[in-house]
């Protein structure tokens, strides 16, 4: 155990290395290129605003997500009252996609238990 400590603190010191000599670099290269997305003045104020704009613009697009959702909610009461009609197709996307929502959620169960698979840690 002690000589993965070691080992694990010389990977440590190995990548603090590199982000110090590369990082800088690699900072302003990244900026650079999205320098189109950046906002000027680059102050607090700005970003404070900017957030505000975001939080507003988002609060302003539910009522048109929730009539998308309604009108998918209306696609899938019709799926069901014509079920007599549907392919197999479909219905093999439909529990392929219902399978994956179930792993995501184990998956999601495993993570919050710290990565095990048998309990909570009490």
């Amino acid at each position: 155990m002690a000589s993965k400590l070691v080992q694990l603190q010389s990977k440590a010191a190995q990548a603090s290395q590199f982000v110090t000599k590369h990082g800088c670099a690699y900072y302003k290269k990244l900026l650079e290129q999205n320098k189109q997305y950046i906002q000027e003045p680059p102050t607090i104020e700005k970003c404070n605003l900017l957030s505000q704009q975001l939080f507003y613009t988002r609060l302003a697009s539910l009522p048109g997500r929730q009539e998308a959702f309604w009108k998918e909610l209306d696609s899938v009461k019709q799926l069901w009252k014509n079920k007599h009609e549907l392919k197999v197709e479909d219905a093999g996307i439909a529990a392929l996609f219902g399978l994956e929502c179930f792993a995501w959620f184990c998956a999601g169960e495993i993570v919050g238990r710290g990565f095990t698979i048998t309990g909570y840690h009490v």
